[in-house]
């Protein structure tokens, strides 16, 4: 059971009510929620593969940033020659959907984020790595790497956590 604080917070956050949150998957520093995680199908039955959503503002807002800046296009580049890479994502995708299949299958190889070939979302990757921690997914942690450096983040990111 969620926290109903913790709902309200995540409301407000996304500016709607939540749906099919399942936890709280990280807090920020400061206390605010930053990502749920959230169940394989929603309340009214739809699939829902995203199984780790970020919320908090300044993190979503930040992973727009990095998105349109074309980080996604350069992460995928170094994909297709970076075997070492490639196979770490690889093994990001297939956690993910373990764990989301371990709660319900939805029998669908589809993970987020466009693991694991590409790079479509960062906002999947951020929150997967925020959620499972460093080394879980290299190319989130890379992307935290460079929000870490920034002064917004104080309070939202544990610097020290996902500095490069």
């Amino acid at each position: 059971m969620v926290d109903p604080a913790d709902l309200a917070a995540v409301a407000e956050q996304l500016g709607r009510e939540p749906r099919g949150v399942l936890e709280i998957a990280y807090r920020c520093p400061n206390g605010e929620p930053g990502v749920v995680k959230t169940a394989p199908k929603l309340p009214d039955g739809t699939p829902f593969p995203t199984l780790y959503y970020l919320t908090h503002p300044t993190l979503t807002a930040a992973a727009s940033r990095l998105e349109s800046s074309g980080m996604m296009r350069e992460m995928t580049e170094r994909l297709q020659h970076d075997p070492e890479l490639a196979a770490a994502y690889r093994r990001a995708h297939e956690s993910y959907l373990a764990e989301r299949d371990a709660i319900e299958p939805l029998g669908t190889t589809f993970s987020g984020g466009g693991m694991p070939d590409r790079v479509k979302c960062l906002h999947v990757l951020i929150a997967h790595s925020l959620a499972k921690g460093p080394g879980t997914n290299p190319l989130g942690d890379e992307a935290l790497a460079v929000l870490a450096a920034e002064p917004a983040m104080a309070g939202i990111l544990d610097r020290e956590t996902w500095s490069s």
